[in-house]
């Protein structure tokens, strides 16, 4: 085979490997959240969304703003998957932090995405982006390392070992913690979507600066628990699946909250 061959090969692999670096919740993690969520949709949200999603579901289109990380032109959406924190904040230390935010990070971008959902005039070009986007972000900041130091990329610099092979903090709390389970991501959401009418409706109250706090504080915890260079496996599963699968639960529970009070 031509030299020319192998290198489209080569580049075609790189493109396709580039995006799955750098996910918020793998795959599966973001699906999961997108199937909960649509398990809570009030009649008139389901259709609004539909209309703008067409034949993708929720849990399918949950994915789009990570597979399109490898475009440049998407480029100037990386900034809107976290925001850094370097301490553990008390809650009203975090809510003056946020009245003053400013920057291109989740929250700011979450703010403007529900606006401009909520508004009549946004093209249909724009509701089907900013749809995908705010889908992805809401379960992105329920991933407790969106809230991680900058220092360390959100754990993604915090390198540590799972099952004997190298990875890092943010890997094993994306994607790997789930992945261990071998669920398929239908059968992870049917496992953990166990909630009553009123969980639901206080977990769909609390606000923004809420969900971020929480995340902050699990992200500073999961921080002190361990050292760089740790063996995680068995224990650490056992130890942390229970959390992980509550943020999973909440960011469900909490995403349809938000599509119900936009479309519903």
């Amino acid at each position: 085979m031509s030299t020319n061959f192998f290198k489209k090969i080569i580049l075609f692999v790189a493109v396709c490997y580039i995006p799955l670096q750098s996910m918020a919740w793998g795959t599966n993690g973001h699906r999961i959240c997108g199937q909960i969520a649509d398990s809570y949709l009030t009649p008139k949200a389901r259709i609004a969304i539909q209309a703008i999603l067409g034949n993708e579901s929720i849990a399918i289109t949950s994915n789009w703003a990570d597979f399109i990380k490898s475009d440049p032109a998407y480029s100037y959406l990386y900034n809107w998957h976290f925001i850094d924190m370097d301490k553990a904040y008390t809650y009203p230390e975090l809510q003056v932090y946020l009245k003053a935010d400013t920057a291109v990070d989740s929250y700011t971008k979450m703010n403007f995405l529900i606006a401009e959902l909520k508004k009549k005039t946004t093209t249909k070009t724009n509701k089907l982006l900013y749809l995908r986007m705010l889908i992805h972000i809401v379960e992105d900041v329920h991933q407790p390392f969106h809230t991680g130091h900058t220092s360390d990329k959100g754990g993604n610099d915090f390198k540590v070992q799972w099952f004997g092979k190298d990875s890092n903090l943010h890997s094993v709390w994306d994607s790997q913690l789930i992945d261990n389970q071998q669920l398929s991501y239908t059968e992870y959401a049917t496992w953990i979507n166990h909630t009553t009418a009123a969980q639901r409706a206080a977990l769909q109250k609390d606000p923004i600066s809420q969900w971020l706090f929480e995340s902050n504080q699990l992200a500073e915890k999961f921080y002190a628990d361990i050292k760089p260079g740790d063996n995680l496996n068995y224990k650490y599963n056992f130890s942390h699946i229970a959390i992980l699968n509550q943020q999973l639960l909440k960011a469900g529970v909490r995403l349809a909250g938000v599509l119900n009070q936009i479309f519903g």
